[in-house]
């Protein structure tokens, strides 16, 4: 039996506002040519590159912090600006976020940094920026299934949208993008509109339990992050899909329909 692939650390963030209908997230749809959920309505995020655990010198709130988690939360603001337009940032020595003006005039970086023709420290150094890492909630934590062929250990988190920032989905990554309530997104998956894979859905609906941005962020907060790496039970009705029920979500089991997601 041949071992199962090592995770690719990834990350993503679940960009908030409030709407005048309660809470809404900023999610994107993955290109159908995308390897790994496409087509799938989800938050913006991906790989973690080398480069994200190098500029910890150009981030605010990561004192303290290991390594590896800056790279988590620096690939969660590189991840959604690259494929959002959105960018938790500020002006080196400034304490408000970049504003909208000064966020335009930055888009023409979106693409270098997504194809490696511009690192994430020459961005940075160049714009005289820092990281707004202080600004991300951690919100969840998953990994892969074994069984899978293509595996990610992702963390999630979450983050309130700068007002003046416009989201603009990238063309490549993603082909569209909406900003949605947790129930509007969770009816679009059962009535067919969208496709939400099962990790995605499950803290969508986590999501829900918030009326508000400050809400959201205070049950985060308050949370215990549980790691989740689902796993498979073969049962006389059908093969399962599980998760610890200690993670909080509203299943811990749910039964597998044709491919796994």
């Amino acid at each position: 039996m041949s071992e199962a692939p090592v995770p690719a650390p990834a990350a993503t963030v679940s960009m908030l506002r409030d709407g005048d209908r309660g809470l809404e997230t900023l999610m994107v749809v993955r290109h159908h040519e995308i390897d790994f959920a496409s087509g799938a309505l989800v938050f913006p995020g991906g790989r973690i590159d080398a480069q994200d655990s190098e500029v910890s010198d150009c981030c605010e709130g990561v004192d303290g912090v290991d390594d590896s988690t800056v790279a988590f939360r620096v690939g969660a603001i590189r991840e959604a600006f690259e494929e959002s337009g959105v960018l938790l940032a500020r002006p080196r020595g400034r304490t408000e976020l970049v504003g909208g003006e000064r966020l335009a005039e930055l888009d023409k970086y979106r693409e270098p940094l997504n194809s490696g023709e511009i690192g994430l420290r020459n961005f940075l150094e160049s714009e005289r920026l820092v990281l707004a890492c202080d600004l991300l909630q951690h919100f969840a934590h998953w990994i892969t299934p074994e069984l899978m062929p293509k595996r990610f250990d992702t963390h999630f988190y979450l983050a309130a949208a700068p007002r003046d920032h416009l989201a603009v989905h990238d063309g490549r990554e993603s082909v569209d993008s909406v900003w949605i309530s947790p129930q509007d997104a969770l009816e679009g998956a059962r009535s067919g509109k969208y496709t939400i894979v099962f990790p995605t859905r499950l803290n969508v609906e986590m999501l829900g339990r918030s009326s508000s941005v400050a809400q959201a962020m205070r049950t985060a907060q308050d949370r215990t992050i549980v790691r989740v790496m689902p796993w498979t039970e073969k049962r006389e009705d059908g093969t399962y899909l599980c998760i610890p029920a200690e993670a909080g979500y509203s299943v811990t089991e749910e039964r597998i329909e044709g491919r796994l997601a």
